[in-house]
């Protein structure tokens, strides 16, 4: 794993990836600081990890979008499988490198509180607490990024994908006020959601029947409990759309709130990407 993750520093700091994502990055607090903190004279620089978050859906597939995809299409990760080491010690020692591409900027950036400081009243346990929230959340988006490249070998794709759905999880609590919320509505939206978890199933174990399987038996059942509590899932769809936006969990830090189960639903959802990039891996070597 240690060989994994010195090879991919290697690559990121002798290419400009590593340095394409951190000015990006730096470029968007430091517009965000200027705007906040310096013109308008605000003292809450947690302010500016909020408004600069959306800079995420840009970064982070620049980031990810070559880590698995590249491997692919060079047909250099046969050669990983033939290493000495685990498919889970090659997706961890990738994504640790990712994580320290992300920490590098972010080093740079936790300094911005201290020399405001200098000048004027920072709330600093707020300040590094949704720092600390800003970590996380690029930490699982970029996990995200990580499974999306390992689904295929076009660079191009896995970027316009991982953009797309960190936009969608950016908007979801907005676009959830004009969803449907009514029963229906949200049962409609949860067959098509176990599809598309069908089709990830087939796409990770290479069975159609383990896939449509899954599908099938998880519509049904959930045709039995709305036949049975139809109520039940009354504005269900809005709120699953709210609960799971990573970036909507992050407001809670600005607010000034430590909240705990948002640090671990960003951890879930880290060990959860994780798994899948190394079940899409494990699928590609045994195939």
């Amino acid at each position: 794993m240690t060989a994994i993750l010195k090879h991919e520093l290697r690559t990121y700091f002798h290419s400009l990836t590593a340095y394409i994502f951190g000015a990006f990055l730096l470029i968007a607090v430091g517009i965000s600081a200027m705007r906040y903190n310096i013109d308008a004279a605000v003292s809450n620089f947690e302010f500016v990890l909020n408004f600069c978050s959306l800079i995420f859906a840009i970064i982070v597939p620049i980031l990810t979008m070559r880590v698995l995809a590249e491997e692919r299409r060079q047909r250099t990760d046969q050669l990983l499988y033939s290493l000495p080491i685990t498919t889970t010690q090659v997706i961890v020692g990738k994504y640790l490198a990712l994580l320290t591409v992300y920490l590098v900027p972010l080093v740079i950036i936790s300094l911005y509180p201290l020399i405001f400081r200098r000048f004027g009243d920072v709330y600093l346990l707020t300040a590094y607490g949704s720092l600390l929230a800003f970590f996380l959340m690029g930490a699982a988006l970029i996990s995200l990024g990580l499974f999306i490249s390992s689904l295929t070998d076009n660079q191009g794709f896995a970027a316009g994908i991982g953009v797309a759905v960190i936009l969608f999880n950016y908007y979801s609590v907005s676009l959830s006020e004009y969803v449907s919320a009514t029963a229906m509505g949200s049962v409609i939206a949860m067959c098509v959601l176990l599809l598309l978890i069908g089709a990830v199933i087939k796409h990770l174990t290479g069975s159609e029947d383990l896939g449509y399987g899954f599908s099938i038996v998880a519509i049904l059942i959930l045709g039995l409990v709305f036949f049975f509590r139809a109520e039940s899932f009354e504005g269900l769809l809005p709120s699953i759309m709210s609960a799971l936006s990573l970036f909507d969990r992050f407001v809670t830090f600005v607010n000034g709130s430590f909240d705990l189960t948002s640090i671990v639903y960003y951890l879930s959802v880290i060990g959860l990407f994780l798994f899948l990039s190394v079940q899409s891996l494990e699928k590609r070597r045994y195939n």
